[in-house]
């Protein structure tokens, strides 16, 4: 332990460890005697810190290092005095937010008093000042642009990594009209990486909490730079990010046309065929995503005009997770229901797909569900696959009738 605190249960914790429990997992109990704790206040113990410190000094000679006296944690009245200062003048918020970030780095508690003395709104509020000149040229007559993209960019950082309450999310949901969604979308299209990285995955955690009036009133823009985010391949963290937010807005219909039409199908698939089946998360959450988007007609058309659509989705059938197999054989289920022309039928046949499906239902371990859809595509074409002479004999028995 380098900062020994003890809980309402009476257990003594590392500061650290038990604020991540409380505040960042949200768990409500104990971890030692699962009680559920009447508060979450924590109390530093300061007689087993000094004898962590006296055994530090003791065993120096073996390299210990002694621990040092940890700072004590901010409370909302300093944090309220730092946003007033701030307030003063554009250069003051320079000052302000190196402090906000050293406060918000120090301790899980200090980003909770943050977000309860006013933090949230008043960082949203420099990152849209700086995606939004024109409507704080008079406050900041003396910056230049790159300055104010500057502030911009280190609110936003500091903002997601305030890890942020489902109230404070639902706040900037709800800001000034959606003023804060268009102006994170405004980062993903002209931001720099890291604030585009930000921007995604701040809206992953917002859209969360979202109601579903927010989730289909979304215009194709942010569908856009969503998708862009995906082919630019930022980083690992923002392509999860993008992919997390596009499964959990495309739960509309109406937002499984705007993806299509923002072009993620053809994205997607891109990725797919880089993936090596070993990056089992990102296999999953593409699969996942393009069964979302083979709800429509359009995004099965666009699965189609893919030159490597039906070949790759059908590579993943076994290959990647239980999860992985089932939304694979979905989406070739969704396709072979509605979309199933003379041409696609055959094509099936010619990839393979239809010995993949024989062959899912021959394995024992498979998937109940991915085994249904794979009966359901055998028993809508299977006259044409079954009399074809690509099919081998022995697979013909694996066939519903």
């Amino acid at each position: 332990m380098k900062d020994p605190v003890t809980v309402a249960s009476g257990i003594t914790y590392d500061r650290e460890s038990i604020e991540k429990w409380l505040f960042s997992d949200g768990h409500k109990t104990c971890p030692v005697t699962q009680v559920v704790l009447s508060s979450f206040d924590i109390t530093p113990n300061i007689t087993l810190r000094r004898v962590i410190q006296a055994w530090c000094t003791v065993n120096a000679c073996k390299g210990i290092e002694r621990i040092p006296t940890p700072k004590p944690p901010v409370d909302c009245k300093q944090v309220v005095r730092i946003l007033a200062d701030a307030k003063l003048s554009p250069f003051s918020q320079q000052n302000c937010l190196r402090r906000l970030r050293s406060i918000a780095a120090a301790s899980e508690s200090n980003k909770r008093c943050m977000e309860a003395a006013g933090a949230v709104e008043f960082l949203a509020g420099i990152v849209c000042n700086s995606t939004n000149v024109e409507f704080s040229l008079e406050d900041y007559a003396y910056l230049i642009d790159d300055q104010l993209a500057n502030l911009g960019d280190e609110a936003l950082s500091i903002l997601y990594k305030l890890q942020i309450s489902e109230s404070g999310l639902k706040f900037l949901l709800a800001n000034n009209g959606g003023i804060f969604v268009t102006t994170l979308t405004k980062i993903l299209q002209n931001g720099t990486y890291g604030s585009r990285a930000y921007s995604v995955m701040l809206l992953t955690s917002m859209f969360e909490v979202a109601d579903q009036i927010q989730i289909v009133s979304l215009n194709t823009d942010i569908f856009i730079e969503i998708v862009q985010i995906l082919k630019d391949q930022i980083s690992k963290q923002a392509s999860k990010s993008a992919l997390k937010l596009l499964i959990g807005l495309c739960s509309s219909s109406r937002n499984r046309v705007k993806a299509v039409k923002a072009g993620a199908v053809p994205v997607l698939i891109d990725l797919l065929l880089d993936l090596d089946s070993s990056e089992k998360r990102s296999c999953e959450m593409i699969l996942v995503t393009l069964d979302l988007l083979c709800g429509c007609a359009d995004g099965r058309a666009e699965v189609l005009n893919h030159a490597a659509g039906i070949a790759i989705v059908s590579k993943k059938i076994l290959r990647v997770s239980t999860l992985g197999s089932e939304k694979a054989v979905g989406i070739l289920c969704s396709i072979a229901r509605f979309s199933a022309s003379e041409s696609v039928v055959q094509e099936m046949m010619r990839l393979g797909v239809v010995t993949k499906l024989c062959f899912l239902l021959q394995v024992a371990g498979a998937g109940g569900k991915a085994k249904e859809k794979a009966k359901e595509i055998l028993k809508l074409h299977g006259r044409t696959w079954r009399n074809s002479s690509c099919l081998p004999s022995s697979l013909r028995s694996s066939f519903p009738h």
